[in-house]
């Protein structure tokens, strides 16, 4: 009986264990997802920008507004109307590009696996200063 529960134990903290680490992503897989974004996107030390912005310090920023870049007017627009780049409104942002943030120049369709989101996002956070939580713009 011991036994069975010390294995049961150990499979539920198994268990919530791999659900935080998939809640939180993994900032290496983020790292190799990354690659499919850096023909417009820098990010790390030396990043400039290119066709997109660099993403340093992305998290905590208004959309529309990393100095020196053009962005478009309506992420000019959505950043006017209030949009803050945080977890929940790249990942929204990430996963339709077009549909978040309506006549946006960026040309990506977006990502379609909820993992590779979480885990671009992980990746990104290590480039900001800023680890910003809220609601994003509705």
């Amino acid at each position: 009986m011991k036994l069975i529960l010390r294995i049961l134990v150990t499979g539920l903290a198994l268990m919530a264990f791999s659900g935080l680490a998939s809640a939180e992503g993994d900032v290496e897989k983020g790292k190799k997802v990354m690659k499919r974004c850096a023909a417009c996107h820098k990010v790390g030390e030396g990043a400039k920008h290119r066709v997109g912005p660099m993403l340093n310090d992305l998290f905590g920023r208004t959309a529309g507004t990393a100095e020196g870049f053009k962005f478009s007017k309506a992420m000019r627009d959505a950043g006017a109307g209030g949009l803050v780049w945080n977890e929940e409104s790249l990942a929204k942002f990430l996963a339709k590009p077009r549909k978040f943030v309506k006549k946006n120049k960026m040309s990506f369709s977006g990502l379609r696996k909820e993992s590779q989101i979480k885990d671009v996002i992980a990746y990104l956070k290590t480039f900001s200063k800023a680890k910003v939580e809220g609601a994003a713009i509705q």
